[in-house]
């Protein structure tokens, strides 16, 4: 146990260390999952722009779900959007895996976190994602596009984030 805690403790740090900085402009062209294109335009509708990273292999990502979708009702009057990024959806060619695809969106439907999951497009691998190790992690962001504090790893209910985000709103 003590090895596993400290095996958290370093993947933490690393990711804290080493994630994209609060400050620093987010830019990105991607797809939804329903082939969409979605570009770092899509903070300039939002206050803040909830981006929460996560796996289709990941426990904690999934049973966060269902309070990310009621959160993200839950705060559209006030200008907040949760969006999704699914990291495991590209194979090693950096094409869409499409059982990988079916799975996520398996999942999307059974914890009805029905708003826009984008899969991670080069770009976003490259930047935005780079250093991150660990899911679920969860970036926001500004209207113009400059994440908002530092990344949080782990999963929260409803009520921790919608602590978290009354504060950023209340900045």
């Amino acid at each position: 146990m003590k090895k596993f805690l400290i095996t958290i403790a370093i993947l933490a740090i690393t990711t804290f260390s080493f994630a994209q900085k609060a400050g620093e402009k987010i830019t990105f062209t991607a797809t939804d999952l329903n082939g969409r294109i979605v570009t770092s335009e899509i903070f300039e509708k939002n206050k803040v722009t909830m981006l929460n990273i996560w796996g289709t292999f990941c426990g904690p990502c999934i049973r966060e779900m269902p309070d990310l979708a009621k959160l993200n009702e839950a705060n559209k009057g006030k200008g907040v959007e949760v969006v999704g990024i699914v990291v495991d959806i590209l194979d090693r060619k950096g094409n869409v895996d499409s059982r990988i695809k079916s799975t996520a969106e398996t999942i999307i439907a059974q914890t009805g976190a029905n708003y826009t999951h984008i899969v991670p497009s080069k770009e976003m691998l490259n930047g935005l994602l780079k250093n991150i190790q660990a899911v679920p992690a969860t970036i926001f962001v500004d209207s113009n596009g400059n994440q908002i504090g530092e990344v949080f790893l782990g999963s929260k209910s409803q009520k921790d984030w919608q602590k978290i985000i009354d504060e950023i709103l209340k900045k």
